[in-house]
């Protein structure tokens, strides 16, 4: 199975995090929102409004030539978000390019998107879904619809290697779809809930850099037809 971060893509998203730098002007008080107005520190992307399913989406597109990369990650940093603990909501839809192939053992590669939080410098903690896993034949491949990694130390492919199926999990999801998904974040704690559910999806009782704080970001890779919308963040008191 190819490494959905080859190390030379990881090289590449950290030094170009890196320049979101921590020390720079935040806004913390003000209310964060998607739309036109919304500011970006785009990574490997490029971003348009468009109608999409009955809804004005954020669209996260590649760059010019970088269409059929591989394993290119693309963020959408919010460099007027500051963000420790409290509820990250929006609604995400995400499905396979056309252009990718359609192999089962890419499968989980392709229609990869989420959201990242505490994003600082080289540092970023990341829920994402994989729509295209969760209605596969194949039970392993459906237990790998949900993932949380941080990078740089921490990659989905050591999470899984080190502890599998502990940061990865089932839930219903369908390609291309708008998709709910709320982050609650205390502490050294996360929970992923998906469309509403009253139970969340997936835990985390150890986020791998601690009591931290930092950016918020859009995350999606070359490889998803990536669209966002409705965002809004709860800030803990």
């Amino acid at each position: 199975m190819n490494n959905c971060f080859t190390q030379r893509s990881l090289q590449l998203i950290l030094c170009l995090l890196a320049t979101t730098s921590v020390g720079q002007e935040t806004h913390s008080g003000a209310k964060l929102t998607l739309d036109a107005t919304t500011k970006f520190d785009l990574i490997n992307a490029d971003t348009t409004w468009v109608e999409y399913r009955g809804r004005h989406a954020l669209h996260v597109v590649p760059l010019p030539g970088h269409e059929h990369a591989m394993n290119e990650v693309m963020v959408a940093v919010l460099p007027e978000s500051e963000f420790q603990n409290g509820t990250i909501e929006l609604d995400v839809a995400g499905a396979r390019r056309q252009g990718y192939a359609t192999f089962e053992d890419e499968r989980g590669f392709k229609g990869v998107i989420g959201v990242s939080f505490h994003v600082q410098g080289q540092k970023a903690e990341t829920f994402y879904i994989r729509p295209e896993n969760a209605r596969l034949e194949n039970q392993l491949f459906r237990n790998r619809a949900t993932q949380y990694e941080s990078v740089p130390d921490f990659p989905w492919e050591r999470l899984r290697e080190e502890s599998p199926g502990v940061y990865e999990s089932y839930v219903d999801l369908e390609p291309g779809a708008w998709t709910k998904l709320r982050v609650e974040v205390s502490g050294v704690k996360a929970r992923l809930y998906v469309n509403g559910a009253a139970q969340p999806c997936l835990i985390v009782n150890d986020l791998k850099q601690g009591q931290s704080r930092g950016k918020i970001a859009l995350f999606t890779r070359v490889s998803t037809d990536a669209y966002f919308a409705n965002l809004k963040v709860d800030p803990a008191p």
